[in-house]
């Protein structure tokens, strides 16, 4: 019988969150949903929020269900509740 192999990221285990500014249209829904503020509105007009303490997230998703752009903020679940998330999405 052949073994299944997974790849597992490293740096998904170290950021709760993937946020690319590149995709966000800067409408601040993640700032305004977080309950734990990982997320910080940007003092310069026409910029991205701040992800500013990735540590803090409790990896409820709601900033990933309340961002209109598909792809600007990306949960990457502990690898324990992958198959939970994966599952509710």
């Amino acid at each position: 019988m052949e073994k299944k192999q997974h790849n597992i990221l490293e740096s998904s285990f170290s950021n709760p969150i993937t946020f690319d500014s590149d995709i966000c249209i800067n409408c601040n829904r993640c700032v305004d949903i977080c309950q734990v503020d990982v997320f910080i509105p940007n003092h310069e007009k026409d910029k991205p929020p701040i992800v500013l303490y990735p540590g803090e997230c409790w990896y409820c998703g709601c900033c990933v269900m309340e961002c209109p752009k598909l792809g600007a903020i990306r949960l990457n679940p502990l690898l324990k509740n992958r198959v939970h998330w994966r599952r509710k999405v």
